[in-house]
């Protein structure tokens, strides 16, 4: 064990390494995966085409470079505005592959906007928990 982390006390258990790498592959997999998922929505039990696996990829590119951003930008805000940032991206993910489905746009849209609610609740609440007004990490 590399000790702990921050002045939060808690165990760290990873390598900087470790945390270097997975900073990156966490979003490429979880592009990928969402990738992989929107096409196979959109594909509908047909047939994989070649441009069904482009779809494929600039989802997941588009997924993971999004990610990236969020993650960027969200330490930079308070609070209020880091659970929004979250849950607007929660929401909008969640949306685009509903709209995958042929579900309407307005149904599409009130779905992704219960999931961007219950996002900004747990997100607010965690940060809310764990941070000061300023968006630090609480140190009590």
């Amino acid at each position: 064990m590399s000790g702990t982390s921050g002045t939060s006390g808690t165990p760290d258990i990873f390598d900087a390494r470790t945390h270097a790498i997975a900073k990156w592959a966490v979003p490429v997999v979880g592009g990928l995966i969402y990738g992989y998922w929107a096409a196979a929505i959109n594909r509908d039990a047909g047939p994989i085409t070649g441009w069904n696996i482009l779809f494929g990829f600039v989802v997941a590119i588009v997924a993971a470079a999004a990610y990236i951003g969020v993650r960027k930008v969200a330490t930079l805000l308070k609070r209020e505005l880091h659970a929004v940032l979250w849950a607007a991206f929660a929401g909008i993910a969640f949306g685009f592959l509903y709209n995958q489905t042929g579900e309407t746009v307005l149904r599409s849209t009130l779905m992704s906007l219960a999931v961007a609610a219950g996002v900004f609740a747990v997100s607010f609440y965690r940060y809310y928990t764990h941070e000061d007004a300023e968006g630090h990490p609480d140190t009590r």
